[in-house]
């Protein structure tokens, strides 16, 4: 009868080869001595080749066998690499996650909390990338990001939106006259050099609002928080500013407070309606939300 080489045929092979004995082959497999044995015959069988001496009871490897060894313990060791990345997937260690973000997040907090994420997940592809909100949205959309990051509002349809409003805060240098208050208002801008972030948008709307009718004495603009807090290191005026970034710059040249008009400095998590989200995705998005809550937390009004 023709057998044809099977998987459990070389299982049972290399179990024989690393134990030396058909019983303890047949323990390590949890079948019993008669199968081993079978299962050794059919692929003998099946490869053409005499693999094991048998002298009552006990079996030696032929040279066959420990050639064929050698090349069966590379095949399982890609077996092994396999089971173990199964388990690595099964308990949310291993996949791959792509994340776009704006840069507030992606040059900011985010990169810290992904290093740590991925301390415990040798197995886990990432990739995170800090670009506008509007490439963003984009790259969720055209499948290129798992998960986004934005600033909004934004009310386009296909996604999966969760919001995270956050007060902004004023920045300062740390000797500065109002660093010794313990909340800012808005009339405390008065005839103060302002750093207006994000000339435009709604974000720098919401705070020409706020501070309507207050005089100053003159506005330096940038795109970028982190340029904006840094120009606030270098005393170069006063900003208002999301608190994400501004938790960058603790212990610097730069002092944080809470500004008593409630301005959204918030982004949203999305994600691709249409798409399923691993369990990674979803540990990963769970995990800094509470991450992000924490660090700021600190700058809200008590």
């Amino acid at each position: 009868m023709k057998h044809h080489l099977n998987l459990r045929q070389v299982e049972a092979f290399r179990a024989v080869m690393l134990t030396g004995r058909i019983t303890a082959a047949a323990e390590l497999m949890s079948v019993t001595q008669p199968a081993v044995s079978r299962l050794i015959r059919d692929f003998e069988s099946a490869t053409k080749l005499r693999l094991f001496e048998r002298r009552g009871n006990q079996i030696t490897p032929t040279p066959e066998a420990v050639a064929l060894m050698a090349e069966v313990d590379r095949s399982f060791v890609g077996l092994d690499r396999i089971a173990l990345l199964a388990q690595d997937i099964a308990r949310q260690a291993a996949g791959t996650l792509r994340i776009a973000a704006m840069p507030a997040l992606g040059n900011g907090i985010l990169p810290r909390f992904l290093a740590r994420f991925l301390r415990d997940k040798p197995h886990l592809n990432a990739a995170l990338n800090a670009l506008p909100s509007a490439m963003v949205i984009e790259a969720v959309a055209a499948g290129q990001a798992d998960i986004g990051y934005a600033d909004g509002p934004f009310d386009r349809p296909g996604f999966i939106i969760e919001t995270s409003p956050i007060p902004a805060v004023v920045a300062m240098p740390a000797g500065h006259r109002l660093a010794g208050k313990s909340i800012i208002e808005p009339a405390d801008f008065s005839n103060e050099r302002f750093i207006s972030l994000e000339p435009g948008t709604i974000f720098a709307m919401r705070v020409e609002v706020a501070l309507a009718g207050v005089p100053r004495q003159a506005t330096l603009e940038t795109r970028l928080s982190h340029t904006a807090l840094s120009l606030v290191d270098e005393g170069a005026g006063i900003a208002i500013i999301d608190s994400t970034a501004a938790s960058e710059f603790l212990g610097q040249n730069v002092a944080i407070r809470p500004f008593s008009v409630f301005i959204d400095a918030g982004f949203m998590a999305i994600v691709a309606a249409n798409r399923s989200r691993s369990t990674i995705l979803e540990s990963f998005a769970r995990e800094f939300r509470v991450y992000h809550e924490e660090i700021v937390s600190g700058f809200r009004p008590r």
